[in-house]
């Protein structure tokens, strides 16, 4: 099942803005520094979905011959201020920005316009400053159809508790509307709701509270895979995993591993190595003045794994190669 994005849309602009003359240049506000490096500043490395990002950068940059430069936030808001600045003191050309929360996420965009530094988000979007182009999956599309499967599943009824991702970013608050879209008009009672900040641990831990209070329970959302299969351990452990239906998002490869064990019913797949990719690209023409015609927005589709296909989405790779 496929949610309609802008996807392939936005790799031909992408692959356009590329193959153009070097040479050329366009008054279009984004020049860049016009040297060749790209600074990127990611959330958290030790979260695959954001390594994926980066390893898609990173390739990009090597096949163009562009130097990149990867700064890990380790979730840390004000050092990621630290970090972009840092980027802006070197003169990079351009900057790849996946913020580390919601609070402060505009201050390094705001830091780089001043410095005439074009900026693409990716993933959150910062709530101010100027950014070429916001990069993300269309999250609300992709949780409704998630939604919808799950009231399937469930046959619209029962009591739901949702594990939340970081309170306040882009994909907590889009996940939250499209998956509410999605079981709206049936019997489905969400019932609880607890941060836990997109980490498996802290999504077990939530979890096994949750069972203690709601011994009835029917199913959890976790907003991500790795919530999801907190909750997953713990259904198991207090032995009632088969009587629970429980979705992720994201499409990580551990999440993915988890609906063909049959520890998560289904997932939605994000696709972040070509996120990565497009990020660079966008960035890339950006620095060679090349930039008119890249939309303000480039929402990427998600496909709803399930076992029926989760082999398909395994060979896949979406993730791109998981390494160092």
């Amino acid at each position: 099942m496929r949610i309609k994005s802008t996807f392939l849309a936005a790799v031909a602009v992408a692959g356009a803005l590329t193959v153009a003359g070097c040479g050329s240049s366009g008054d279009d506000g984004a020049s860049g520094g016009g040297d060749r490096s790209i600074g990127v500043a990611v959330a958290d490395l030790g979260a695959p979905f954001f390594n994926a990002i980066r390893l898609g950068a990173e390739a990009v940059g090597r096949e163009r011959g562009y130097d990149v430069s990867v700064e890990d936030a380790q979730g840390d808001a004000q050092r990621q201020v630290d970090q972009v600045q840092g980027f802006i003191t070197k003169q990079v050309g351009a900057i790849v920005y996946v913020p580390a929360g919601a609070a402060a996420a505009s201050v390094p965009v705001e830091a780089a316009n001043d410095a005439d530094i074009p900026v693409i988000a990716v993933d959150r979007k910062p709530d101010g400053g100027e950014v070429l182009t916001f990069i993300a999956s269309d999250s609300v599309a992709a949780a409704r159809t998630l939604g919808e499967w799950y009231a399937r599943a469930t046959d619209g009824r029962g009591d739901l508790a949702v594990l939340q991702g970081q309170v306040g970013t882009t994909p907590e608050i889009d996940r939250k509307r499209g998956f509410d879209a999605g079981i709206a008009g049936t019997d489905i009672r969400v019932v609880a709701q607890q941060a836990a900040n997109w980490n498996q641990e802290q999504g077990h831990r939530a979890a096994q509270t949750i069972l203690q209070a709601h011994p009835n329970l029917r199913g959890f959302f976790g907003r991500s895979d790795a919530m999801a299969l907190g909750a997953a351990e713990a259904a198991s452990q207090a032995g009632v995993r088969d009587r629970l239906v429980i979705v992720g998002f994201d499409g990580l490869p551990a999440g993915l591993q988890g609906v063909k064990n049959g520890d998560l019913d289904a997932t939605m797949v994000q696709q972040a190595y070509r996120m990565g990719r497009l990020a660079a690209e966008n960035a890339i023409a950006a620095i060679e003045g090349r930039a008119d015609g890249i939309p303000a927005e480039q929402l990427q589709e998600a496909f709803l794994a399930t076992s029926e296909n989760v082999d398909r989405y395994i060979a896949e790779q979406p993730y791109g190669p998981q390494k160092p």
